[in-house]
């Protein structure tokens, strides 16, 4: 089978490359982002393989399907970008990856909360320039600051889980709350609260049209002055 890939990097060739080792899978890797007018380029494949970035929409989907593909796999959890309906009157598969490394987008998240309290890459600039002055690079304790997250799915409950570990009180909002979390100590809330409390808010929740821009104007306006928002869920 060939498959053309969208949004190829680097490390999208290795990777697939070394899974497709033994199969009768043939991959082309395209740098070019899915369009209307880029998805020409995957005639004769009967599938291809998009990322966030991809334009999944109807006009492109036409394409694909007039050029020969039948199947369509995204390399992520997120398939706002794909227009689902499109693809079942064209008789295109659509699949998708059923979650990412929670412990690695978990990590992540708090790698940020670190490096933005502490001015980490101010600090690295600041140095680089050889000069080692602290001035506006003290950031504070986690311990006792109020942690909101919004969103407790495989990845929002292992950042709720390392915000306890650093002594936060955590608050979360999420439709079907944790029980192992309440049992750690974890406090759910509803958005006003949390908005209200948290000295830090981690969005961890998926694009839906209940969350698209649940940070707006109505919700800044009840947070906290100075309060840091992390967003490693959805663009949108």
């Amino acid at each position: 089978m060939d498959v053309y890939l969208y949004s190829a990097r680097s490390y999208d060739r290795a990777s697939f490359a070394h899974a497709a080792e033994g199969t009768a899978l043939r991959f082309t890797y395209l740098e070019d982002r899915l369009t209307p007018t880029t998805a020409t380029l995957a005639r004769g494949a009967a599938a291809v393989c998009l990322f966030v970035n991809d334009d999944a929409g109807a006009e492109s989907l036409e394409q694909l399907a007039a050029v020969g593909v039948r199947h369509v796999a995204l390399r992520s959890a997120g398939f706002n970008h794909v227009d689902l309906l499109a693809a079942q009157r064209l008789g295109l598969s659509v699949v998708r990856v059923p979650a990412y490394s929670p412990n690695a987008v978990a990590e992540h998240t708090i790698a940020l909360i670190l490096a933005l309290n502490r001015r980490i890459h101010r600090a690295y600039n600041r140095v680089r320039d050889r000069n080692f002055s602290l001035e506006g690079l003290v950031g504070f304790d986690l311990r006792g600051k109020v942690a909101g997250v919004v969103g407790t799915g495989q990845i929002g409950a292992l950042v709720a889980r390392l915000l306890w570990h650093f002594r936060c009180r955590v608050l979360a909002v999420d439709p079907v709350p944790d029980e192992g979390l309440r049992e750690l100590g974890v406090t759910y809330a509803d958005h006003e609260q949390l908005w209200r409390e948290s000295d830090i808010i981690s969005l961890n929740a998926p694009l839906t049209p209940e969350t698209r821009h649940l940070v707006r104007t109505e919700t800044v306006a009840q947070m906290k002055a100075g309060v840091m928002i992390v967003n490693t869920g959805r663009g949108p």
